[in-house]
């Protein structure tokens, strides 16, 4: 398994190298990730049991909170467009006496808020921001114009269709924070562990969605974080015999969910697409075994060479333009149909307004997309989760942009397809307004669909079919044919 961690390393930091500088945090984080790993035997992937779950420390229950929902509605963020919906942020505690607490920011949906479903959004990293990245850039109501100082709306948003919870885990992530240091130390069990409290005790302050049909969805590094959590959600609903948090389903984008196969899916997906060279691949598929994880110098040697060919692109989104340091930024549209690839720079300047924080309940922070970590547990595989929430009966939908070459759709093909499930509607297209949106495959317990024309940020490059695909989630439909 080590050579397996090797391995990531090199690929990781050659990325780091090469790729666009708006992603630079993200890979950043993968990158110190895979290097941890390397002197180390990491966990394989057990899925939690009752046992392992009563052994968590302290007891997952009701803490003291200062604040209320009242307190929490955001008034007007600086520069904001008019809206036809509420939304609050600020703090929830999930651990008193560390004085650990994590920021949300919540957006109601403006068509029928009491009947939609409650949906958890969180993206990876490990150590990335889900309000920065999830709600400025993707699915949130706000996109950042390029002054850094006004928004414009996002009319394919999330909440037309869902009530959408973004949430800064673990803490340090952020506007999150803890007062003892040594949180900033954490891992994967901690993380699902914070983040259950967090839900337990923002249901307090938000009591009408106590029993509301629960989500989670996620991309990247989540495809850790999003099973993780619905598998502590269900064993802590029947460990008490009750439904403490109404889970249905979970959805998770471009997701890490095995080393091995993540490996195979980014090296096999580079050549296909033109990025390597035949001779170069030829001498992977000769030297690299990633069935054993046997990974010889000749192996590092021909991967080496395959990542150099890629050249400077933005790997999240092989078609996509870079955002050049060189010259002056583009000029925002105030379209998201354009994405611009400087967004993560206009987002920066504007959540590290003093105004901005103030309009957000948030404390003064020097906020960033991601955090530095020592990153302590993270399996090599969550497929053992995975099938274990489908013998729950919990709804997995595994959804891929296919121009992502970082955990590109043969990644996740590899992944599902290790589950050895039998399929139950073929693979055909869907369809947006009459064009193929993507490509969908119903397996017994999966739905795995791709979203044609999309990067690693799923509803930043592609908002209306994302739109289109989470309505279809959360409906348990498959996207519609060109009939439907």
């Amino acid at each position: 398994m080590t050579q397996i961690c090797q391995f990531l390393f090199v690929f990781s930091l050659y990325f780091l190298c090469f790729s666009v500088a708006r992603k630079h945090n993200q890979i950043t984080k993968l990158n110190k990730l895979t290097e941890s790993r390397r002197s180390e035997n990491p966990p394989a992937g057990e899925p939690w049991t009752e046992q392992d779950i009563s052994n968590f420390s302290p007891v997952l229950r009701i803490a003291p909170q200062q604040g209320s929902k009242e307190e929490d509605r955001v008034d007007r963020l600086p520069g904001q467009p008019q809206v036809d919906f509420d939304h609050f942020a600020g703090y929830i505690t999930v651990d008193l006496q560390a004085g650990r607490a994590l920021f949300y920011y919540f957006v109601e949906s403006p068509h029928n808020s009491s009947t939609k479903p409650l949906l958890l959004w969180l993206n990876g990293g490990p150590g990335c921001s889900s309000f920065g990245y999830g709600a400025m850039e993707e699915l949130g109501p706000f996109r950042v114009n390029s002054d850094g100082k006004t928004l414009y709306r996002n009319h394919y948003a999330w909440n037309n269709v869902a009530n959408v919870l973004f949430l800064e885990s673990p803490a340090g992530v952020g506007f999150s924070y803890s007062n003892r240091s040594s949180d900033y130390t954490t891992g994967d069990n901690q993380t699902a562990k914070d983040s259950y409290t967090f839900l337990v005790n923002w249901l307090e302050r938000f009591p009408e969605y106590k029993t509301r049909d629960f989500f989670i969805a996620g991309e990247s590094y989540a495809g850790h974080y999003v099973p993780q959590l619905a598998s502590l959600i269900h064993l802590e609903n029947k460990k008490t015999n009750q439904t403490i948090i109404n889970l249905h389903g979970i959805a998770i984008g471009n997701a890490w969910l095995e080393d091995s196969t993540t490996i195979q899916g980014m090296l096999d997906y580079l050549w296909t697409h033109a990025l390597m060279s035949d001779e170069t691949y030829a001498g992977i598929k000769r030297y690299c075994d990633y069935v054993s994880g046997n990974f010889p110098e000749k192996c590092y040697q021909y991967v080496s060479q395959g990542l150099s060919e890629v050249g400077k692109i933005d790997i999240y989104n092989i078609y996509a333009p870079l955002c050049d340091g060189t010259r002056k930024t583009l000029q925002s549209t105030g379209s998201v149909k354009n994405f611009d690839p400087c967004s993560s720079r206009y987002v920066s300047s504007y959540l590290n307004r003093a105004k901005v924080q103030e309009a957000l309940h948030a404390r003064n922070t020097s906020w960033s997309h991601c955090s530095d970590y020592e990153w302590t547990d993270s399996p090599t595989t969550v497929l053992p989760t995975i099938n274990q929430l489908i013998a729950y009966g919990i709804r997995v939908w595994i959804f891929s942009g296919d121009t992502d070459g970082m955990i590109p759709v043969t990644s996740s093909k590899y992944s599902v397809n290790k589950l050895k499930l039998p399929i139950e509607s073929a693979w055909r297209p869907w369809y947006y307004n009459g064009e193929v949106g993507g490509y969908v495959v119903g397996y017994k317990g999966i739905i795995l669909t791709t979203v044609r024309g999309a990067g690693h940020a799923v509803p930043s490059y592609q908002p209306e079919r994302a739109l289109l695909l989470i309505s279809s989630f959360l409906h348990g439909k498959l996207p519609p044919s060109l009939t439907g």
